[in-house]
């Protein structure tokens, strides 16, 4: 049986292959705040301008490409049982080829209705129309998770993090919560890694391993691939 690995990421992965985090944006899109296009009240009041917003960083999503980070990442499912939790809306974890991805914040290439949830279209265009709708009469939005919605998947997660060996954590500042909140049920006999630039205050148990995720991530992959626990 495979040693089970769960690698958590955040925005810090995203961001280095080209594609802007909201910190990066100044908390502003054009002349609105950023909780006014990524939330269902700026949904209600603005839609034109909520799937503006969206088509934007979706056409940044399909122009960018997976970093030598997300390739490690994938190539660790050679010896390992990875699971991959991100938060990122963009798939540049499939596209380098993970195979077992959990979106806890939705998934900008996907949309949903407005009014059921459950009724999710792999999108076939760059962009999402009013007037668009589901086979229901539902406009359709972005299947993404807004300030003040259920971040999704949060059981399995949790197993998930639980059960495993060894934990990376990845390009997350660890306070965008409930998400964040995941890593406090490692195991305490569990492995557990943090990738970043710049330290911060890490729960207990953790090795922060310093500098970019496309640095640091393909050199602690070989090495556990090659059977060495550290770089």
């Amino acid at each position: 049986m495979k040693e089970s690995v769960v690698v958590f990421t955040g925005a810090g992965v995203s961001a280095e292959s080209g594609l802007r985090t909201f910190r990066d944006m100044g908390g502003l899109w054009h002349e609105y705040a950023i909780e006014d296009v990524a939330s269902p009240q700026g949904w209600r009041k603005h839609p034109a301008t909520v799937l503006r917003f969206y088509d934007e960083r979706r056409r940044a999503v399909l122009e960018a490409q997976p970093n030598a980070a997300h390739l490690a990442i994938a190539a660790l499912e050679a010896k390992f049982d990875v699971v991959v939790v991100t938060q990122n809306i963009d798939d540049l974890h499939e596209r380098a080829g993970s195979t077992r991805v959990i979106h806890v914040h939705g998934e900008i290439l996907k949309a949903r209705s407005t009014l059921d949830p459950s009724l999710v279209y792999r999108l076939d265009k760059p962009g999402i129309a009013l007037g668009d709708l589901c086979e229901h009469g539902s406009q359709l939005r972005p299947d993404v998770v807004w300030f003040g919605e259920d971040v999704r998947h949060m059981d399995d997660c949790r197993e998930y993090f639980a059960a495993a060996s060894r934990i990376l954590t990845i390009g997350t500042s660890l306070t965008v919560y409930p998400a964040a909140g995941l890593v406090r049920f490692a195991r305490h006999d569990s492995k557990k890694y943090f990738v970043s630039p710049e330290g911060q205050p890490l729960p207990r148990g953790f090795t922060w391993l310093k500098g970019h995720a496309a640095k640091v991530v393909p050199r602690l992959a070989e090495a556990w691939l090659s059977g060495r626990e550290q770089l």
